[in-house]
């Protein structure tokens, strides 16, 4: 089974900045794309990445949350988007039995990655 210091290893390996939040919870970057906001957190059979990127928009809101469905059935190699309590999030989830080094720098990437690539587009909502 993976403790918690294995998962900071990882991220020591993968070169991913991180600060240990409180027990079993660390926030991490991606520095490739400048995220500085994933939060890890160690739930036991799983570990959740999730990043809050937003407030819902209030106006186009229909055309907003059929973008974020396009985006999840395309775009997303890990994880996906979601809503909860009115904040947009990014989330994946993966299991810690056998968890290993690669699996979480790619979802870390993954992350990153659309988190830099659709933010702005979907940021744009918010100013309609």
């Amino acid at each position: 089974m993976i403790t918690q210091h294995d998962i900071e290893i990882y991220l020591d390996d993968c070169g991913c900045p991180f600060e240990a939040v409180s027990d079993g919870v660390w926030r991490v970057e991606s520095p490739d794309n400048k995220v500085t906001n994933i939060i890890m957190s160690l739930q036991v059979p799983i570990l959740v990445l999730r990043v809050n990127l937003m407030k819902v928009p209030t106006k186009n809101r229909e055309a907003f949350y059929r973008r974020l469905l396009q985006l999840n059935a395309t775009e997303i190699a890990h994880g996906a988007f979601g809503v909860d309590n009115e904040t947009v999030m990014l989330i994946d989830t993966l299991q810690v039995e056998h968890l290993d080094r690669n699996e979480l720098q790619a979802s870390i990437d993954s992350l990153g990655f659309a988190v830099a690539q659709y933010y702005p587009e979907l940021k744009a909502y918010l100013e309609v």
